[in-house]
């Protein structure tokens, strides 16, 4: 018996024209060429960013017009009227071939008697290759010459310019190079219009270097891939049963950074005003300024209650893909600004058509609370290994909790287990700290622990609605929190297993270390809330905890708690998309 989601088609409007750089990535990897042009996935590295300073003097260069081809002849003049027939050099044209199903921005054209020459920059030297070329430059300057070609240019062969090793190697347009280029066109837009991503390279020594390694995750996906051929919603009913994933059948190498270089810029004073000067943000309190930040070294801008930012630096922050967060004064997360939304328009399709298809949201939503109820048992047996009831009690509600089969019963298991839990927190606290705290309680939070509770709650559903934000998400539709105005249920979903492990330790360790005491806290008609000093202590201890490097459970490399977030973000989008048949949890030891 197999399981199909509501009817959405799957063929998709593809471009009539795939861009000469696009068919290079295909040619060199089509996962790659699939994530930036069907999902619109785009990150720097090193050598992107190379490869632009390479191309500043294509880019800035002045260009002498490329004249029409009709004009040409082939003695190598043109008409009387615009005189005798020079070389012309013209660099970033723009051309298109519809007939080819093409189009590029050629670096350069050199056209000398009637001949027109494509020339592409690369930055690398050239490789020790028969043809002095890989076979991706070679195809992506073949379909520049099939363009200039189409637009009735005298084009036989191009030439790859070799920033590096400073040589030009003139590549001909054979049979066979015209052929597979023309091959490489009809395989790219079939893989396009089928809408399901190519599988990752095994273990190729292209992927250290390729910048959107981080996205693709070739080695964690690999390590989750069925045998069985087929997306995951075609897959019989007992394989989307909630099970743990396997242990790993390969080593996984860690291609992605352990940490992040930019770290995120908290604002609490009020009256600060933010701005920009060059690549400078300047914080200001009237007209002095009391701190500066490199653009580049900043992940995210948080502002805290009545904190001003210029156009300006708004403007700088959304191109530079830095998301400005906005909360009220005591904390509460309710927004917040960023560029233009993500291009994925698939991935979000796949999350609408998951959510409104009651029985994979739930099987989505087994496997939150589930990993939630796991990561609590475990904190609970660090630091109480003889409590034995509670530990059991938690243990039966996560067996019970996967293999529940409605919604309601789910929701009841999880407040059964949260009650458990945090019966249990309260023994954690040392008791000379003088922290009273009895059970859960919010909007408003009564008491000094609860205060923390929800502030951190918060920080931590803000750090994963900017991460799913960031990759095409839509964080307000969730799987288990039901959608509702203003709450970001997709994120407070993927916050359910990381609660235990990035907010409730931190505020044990704040407590417990004294770092926080009672006189740290106002209270008002009943509420609890904060001073400054303390929230400035909790965000320190929080970056701290998301800053920590962690051994991932799953794929045994060292990276950091906020890294862990983005990962898990990724695999619950390869999820969605069929590629992997379940949301694998980050279960901590």
């Amino acid at each position: 018996m197999t399981t199909t989601l509501p009817s959405l088609s799957l063929e998709r409007d593809v471009p009539e024209l795939i861009p000469a750089r696009m068919l290079n990535e295909f040619c060199y990897c089509p996962r790659l060429a699939y994530l930036e042009w069907v999902q619109g996935e785009f990150a720097d590295n090193l050598d992107t960013l190379q490869g632009r300073f390479d191309h500043r003097r294509v880019d800035g260069s002045e260009s002498a017009p490329l004249p029409d081809p009709e004009l040409l002849t082939s003695s190598g003049t043109v008409s009387a009227e615009t005189g005798p027939f020079e070389p012309i050099h013209a660099r970033s044209v723009l051309l298109s071939a519809p007939e080819e199903g093409l189009i590029a921005r050629i670096d350069l054209i050199d056209l000398e008697n009637s001949t027109a020459v494509p020339v592409d920059y690369k930055h690398g030297a050239v490789p020790d290759l028969p043809e002095q070329a890989w076979e991706p430059e070679r195809v992506q300057l073949c379909a520049q010459g099939l363009i200039l070609r189409a637009n009735g240019y005298h084009c036989e062969a191009g030439i790859l310019y070799y920033v590096q090793s400073r040589r030009r190697v003139s590549i001909p347009f054979d049979d066979a190079l015209i052929q597979r280029t023309r091959q490489l066109v009809q395989q790219f837009r079939a893989v396009a219009a089928a809408g399901k991503i190519p599988p990752p390279l095994p273990d190729s020594p292209k992927c250290p270097r390729c910048s959107l390694v981080g996205i693709c995750l070739p080695d964690e996906t690999r390590l989750f891939l069925p045998d069985r051929s087929g997306p995951a919603e075609a897959m019989p009913t007992s394989a989307l049963q909630d099970h743990a994933p396997s242990s790993p059948r390969r080593e996984v190498r860690r291609l992605i950074p352990a940490r992040d270089d930019a770290l995120p810029l908290y604002l609490q004073d009020q009256g600060l005003t933010l701005g920009k000067q060059g690549d400078l943000l300047l914080v200001r309190r009237r007209q002095e300024t009391v701190q500066q930040v490199r653009l580049l070294d900043t992940s995210q801008v948080c502002l805290f209650g009545n904190i001003q930012i210029t156009t300006q630096a708004l403007r700088d922050l959304c191109a530079a893909g830095v998301p400005v967060c906005y909360f009220s004064y005591g904390g509460w997360f309710y927004g917040m600004t960023t560029g233009l939304i993500h291009k994925n328009v698939e991935l979000r399709l796949a999350q609408f058509r998951w959510a409104t298809h009651p029985r994979r949201a739930l099987v989505l939503a087994r496997r939150f609370v589930v990993g939630k109820i796991k990561n609590c048992r475990t904190l609970i047996r660090r630091h109480l290994p003889d409590h034995q009831l509670p530990l059991h009690q938690l243990a039966q509600l996560a067996r019970q909790a996967a293999a529940v089969t409605d919604a309601a019963t789910l929701l009841g298991l999880e407040g059964a287990a949260a009650h458990t839990y945090f019966a249990a927190f309260a023994q954690l606290l040392k008791p000379d700290a003088h922290f009273n705290f009895q059970a859960r309680n919010r909007r408003p939070p009564r008491d000094p622990v609860n205060a923390l509770l929800s502030f951190l709650y918060a920080l931590l559903v803000k750090e994963l609605t900017i991460a799913v934000h960031t990759m095409g998400f839509d964080p307000m539709l969730g799987f288990f929190h039901q959608p509702r105005y203003g709450r970001p249920s997709l994120a407070l979903d993927l916050a359910e297993e990381f609660r235990p492990l990035l907010a409730d330790s931190v505020v044990l360790s704040l407590i417990n270390t004294g770092e926080v005491s009672p006189d740290d806290f106002i209270r008002r008609a009943g509420a609890v809330a904060m001073n400054d000093r303390a929230r400035r202590t909790v965000i320190a201890a929080f970056e701290r905890r998301m800053d920590s490097l962690i051994r991932h459970p799953l794929f045994g490399y060292r990276i950091s708690y906020r890294r862990v977030l983005h990962v898990q973000a990724r695999l619950l989008a390869r999820t969605l998309l069929g590629e992997i048949p379940h949301y694998p949890n980050f279960l901590t030891r």
